[in-house]
């Protein structure tokens, strides 16, 4: 038995108060995690921990596609070479160690001596080597990670050589499992991989196995008993439940009806109520592999957004400080460069060129030849939204009502994430689309996809959805993939982000300041560089 929770947010004028929803909303709650966990365990078991999420993925392996409702979960069951510390160096997962040539040509690695699948085959360098040639032809950033492995070796077993053509500077830091998830060859190989079953019933080498999925209700997983990590994990069950609705999801960690969340999980206007109860703790360790920008994203086909006065106008139309405080509650960083606050090493902080400004925004459309229909309209759009965030539709309301202040009618479309993902990606059907974009550790692996001509690839998720095409920029993304001095590569990514600011393929607006919300009885929750991201190995229920 389970219960689909379909509470709304209460709005202005209701009858009923406040205290009643709250009490309705966390029945609710509660009861849809007791009876979650149940339905697929008979009963509910002393060590079970709940995780909460707004959206479903859209697959549970994050292989082909890096939505960041799968990097959530796809760690738990499929885990990858390496994990990293607060200050990404690495530790060993899959591998236990690691080698790099001085010439930065050959990565070696030596893997973990008796790992098996979940279904019983041993893990090998066969799965590690195909893994990698597959993520490089089907994974959103593949094709950049490893555009310069020209091969892969496996010698033994236990011993995998990458070959590069170039040095990548970023590489070794691409090897965390939700980054580079490691799947089993002889489930992928001759399949398609974003149609193989095993995107929603995955087997792999990690410290929990799937049990079950229940669609628009919870993902529910079990102990792996013969975890190669022993005496992990130290859970018996992890249960993934969504909740779609901000307030309710709230009132779940306040009355215990979940027990952690990443990436703010709770409602913004909510997190000062809740920072004052002791039953919860907040963290902001655990962000350090991914800066995430929010970002407003233009089809560069689109025969408004193709226009560059139009773009600019969308530009100065829109205000990044009262995103931050209205949409976000201060909990953001305001930004207009490409490369996100988060990455200092390479973010450039000057600001865009194109200056908060309506009167300057009206005049623009003017000059594009857009006048004004019978005093009000110039012309209408659509704009999508990602569904991942709450946040997400408030910043569309923010940028229609923004728009329309320069003659922009705006529509807003609500989607599920596949949904989403397939239209601006597959078809191509879009105007213009509020997004998010993880940075990750390194310009290369999370920005280059952005904005390289060559990641514009129709079915590629979260790549180059604007169609965006600069040869300088093309030329400036490729030397800094393969150079070595830090000091010329910050001048090439310098650069980079002087052309995108003035040539305003998409508008980067802000990067958000994640918080993972835990009960104070959830231990070793955030343990490596991308916290709940991670296998969850080491959580305790005290």
């Amino acid at each position: 038995m389970t219960i689909e929770v379909r509470a709304q947010a209460r709005q202005p004028g209701r009858s009923r108060t406040q205290t009643g929803l709250k009490t309705t909303l966390a029945a609710l709650a509660l009861c849809a995690t007791a009876l979650s966990t149940t339905a697929f365990s008979g009963t509910a078991r002393a060590e079970t921990a709940t995780m909460v999420m707004a959206t479903e993925p859209p697959t549970l392996v994050s292989l082909t596609n890096v939505a960041t409702t799968a990097l959530g979960v796809s760690a738990k069951v499929t885990e990858g070479l390496l994990e990293y510390d607060e200050n990404l160096n690495p530790k060993p997962q899959l591998a236990i160690a690691w080698e790099v040539s001085p010439d930065g040509l050959t990565y070696t690695f030596k893997l973990r001596d008796g790992v098996r699948w979940h279904d019983g085959k041993p893990f090998t360098a066969d799965d590690v080597a195909y893994s990698l040639n597959l993520l490089k032809k089907v994974h959103p950033r593949g094709r950049t990670t490893f555009a310069n492995v020209t091969s892969i070796d496996t010698p033994d077993p236990q011993t995998v050589v990458l070959h590069l053509s170039k040095p990548a500077p970023y590489l070794l830091k691409a090897f965390a499992a939700a980054e580079t998830p490691i799947i089993a060859k002889h489930i992928y190989e001759n399949t398609d991989p974003a149609s193989n079953p095993n995107g929603n019933a995955p087997i792999g080498t990690g410290p929990f196995k799937f049990k079950e999925w229940s669609r628009g209700n919870y993902i529910a997983y079990e102990r792996n008993d013969d975890y190669w990590g022993k005496p992990d994990p130290k859970i018996d069950q992890l249960v993934v439940k969504f909740i779609p609705d901000a307030a309710a999801r709230s009132i779940a960690f306040e009355s215990g009806g979940v027990d952690f969340g990443y990436r703010t999980p709770v409602a913004l206007s909510d997190l000062e109520r809740l920072k004052k109860l002791p039953n919860l703790k907040f963290e902001t360790k655990g962000a350090a592999y991914s800066s995430n920008v929010t970002r407003l994203e233009f089809n560069l086909d689109n025969p408004y957004f193709k226009d560059h006065k139009v773009r600019e106008a969308v530009a100065r139309a829109l205000d990044r400080k009262v995103i931050v405080n209205t949409i976000h509650y201060g909990a953001a960083i305001p930004t207009s460069s490409p490369i996100a606050p988060g990455l200092k090493a390479f973010h450039d902080p000057a600001p865009s060129p194109y200056t908060y400004d309506i009167k300057a925004a009206n005049k623009l459309l003017d000059e594009a030849g857009y006048a004004p229909k019978e005093g009000k309209t110039r012309f209408h759009v659509t704009l999508d939204y990602n569904p991942i965030t709450t946040e997400g539709r408030r910043l569309a309301e923010y940028i229609r009502a923004s728009l329309s202040r320069i003659g922009i009618a705006v529509d807003l479309r609500a989607q599920d994430i596949s949904a989403f993902v397939k239209r601006i990606y597959t078809d191509r059907d879009f105007d213009f689309t509020v997004n998010g974009a993880s940075n990750l550790f390194d310009p290369t692996v999370g920005v280059q996809r952005l904005y390289w001509s060559k990641s514009f690839v129709k079915g590629v998720p979260f790549s180059n959805s604007t169609h965006y095409s600069n040869p300088e920029v093309d030329q400036l993304l490729e030397q800094a993939a393969v150079e070595n001095d830090p000091v010329k590569r910050k001048e090439q990514f310098r650069k980079f982000q002087e052309i995108v600011g003035r040539d305003i393929p998409d508008l980067n607006l802000v990067q958000p300041v994640f918080l993972t919300v835990h009960n104070t009885k959830v231990h070793d929750l955030v343990t490596t560089a991308d916290g709940v991201e991670g296998n969850l190995a080491h959580v305790e229920i005290k």
